[in-house]
């Protein structure tokens, strides 16, 4: 696994031309991101991507000839067309026969792509598949947004899966799109194409501004839907496996906010000690957040057999759980861009 981060940096205690120093620090004290890495404007999720694959493959002595598939997770692609995942097999000079696809999903993004790679790399003909997944969401927020400013920050990471028997591993996926709304870009799709109004920015609840193509949510709403089915998505994962929460090595929830992952924790009874985070320096990154946080905080070393559970939560309303055990897994110090 490895990561890359942009190298500017945006300090949330600077925000006080969006609000009072007193909510500043208040903001900063819940939601527990000090910091975050923001692309300049030419800069997209797919250049960090490369990057963290050069490094990976470079590390570990991966040729590029020996990827059968590439998978792009991500919301911010290059273009509308083609696939993002078609211009990282050229740029990372991958053979013409490598398998190449878009994934597209939020928070739960990386719980998501990673049982598809698995799957894929079960299948005969494939040995490795190689999982880039970056967002850029900073891209996509309106700069005078109280609530979504502080909160998000942009990353690329690059997970190789190759075929072996995965043991334990095990997924739980789950949907519910009757919260559509609760995170949401309503603009610039098939359903509600670009207007010469889409650009049109608006006052907002509270004073916030956005536009119809910058991001919103609905915070409360997304909170009362993570703590419902967060702790009960680890619960079910270790039961399923037939271990003890306490025989988790890492347990790892999408970076969002943490006065509610702490919150899941003390739930769940759970040693905090063993819980990791990066949201501190690098904010919500979206489905980037888990693997981000794995090179953040166990990056630089070998592991072999830690089991480590992740939990992904976002937009859709989607949600997903895994169960893994590292076998033979080399972390990478995380390389900025």
């Amino acid at each position: 696994m490895s990561a890359c981060v942009p190298q500017p940096v945006a300090y949330n205690r600077d925000l006080t031309m969006l609000m009072s120093e007193e909510e500043v620090a208040k903001m900063i004290d819940s939601v527990g991101i000090q910091e975050r890495r923001v692309c300049l404007p030419e800069v997209c999720a797919s250049d960090l991507c490369l990057k963290a694959a050069q490094q990976l493959m470079e590390e570990n002595g991966i040729a590029p000839e020996s990827i059968d598939m590439l998978l792009f997770m991500s919301q911010c692609p290059d273009y509308k067309i083609p696939a993002t995942s078609c211009i990282l097999q050229h740029r990372l000079g991958l053979p013409k026969t490598t398998a190449c696809m878009d994934l597209s999903l939020a928070c739960s993004g990386y719980v998501y792509a990673l049982s598809a790679a698995f799957a894929y790399a079960s299948m005969p003909g494939i040995d490795r598949v190689l999982l880039c997944d970056g967002e850029t969401l900073t891209k996509y927020v309106n700069p005078r947004d109280k609530v979504n400013v502080p909160l998000y920050g942009d990353a690329g990471t690059v997970t190789l899966i190759e075929k072996s028997d995965f043991g334990a591993s095990v997924f739980d996926l789950n949907t519910d799109g009757s919260g559509e709304d609760a995170v949401k870009i309503p603009v610039g799709g098939c359903r509600q194409p670009f207007t010469p109004d889409s650009y049109e920015e608006r006052e907002c609840e509270n004073g916030n501004w956005r536009s119809p193509i910058q991001i919103y949510m609905d915070g409360m709403d997304v909170f009362n839907f993570a703590i419902s089915v967060a702790p009960k998505g680890v619960k079910n994962i270790v039961r399923e496996v037939g271990i003890e929460l306490a025989d988790i090595d890492h347990l790892i929830f999408h970076q969002s906010n943490r006065f509610m992952t702490d919150f899941f924790v003390k739930r769940l009874k759970f040693d905090a000690s063993k819980v990791r985070y990066s949201i501190g320096k690098y904010g919500n990154t979206s489905s980037a957040s888990i693997p981000l946080t794995v090179v953040s905080e166990l990056g630089g070393r070998t592991y072999d057999g830690d089991k480590v559970v992740m939990c992904g939560f976002g937009a859709g309303l989607s949600w997903g759980t895994a169960y893994m055990e590292l076998s033979d897994c080399q972390i990478s110090a995380i390389t900025d861009y």
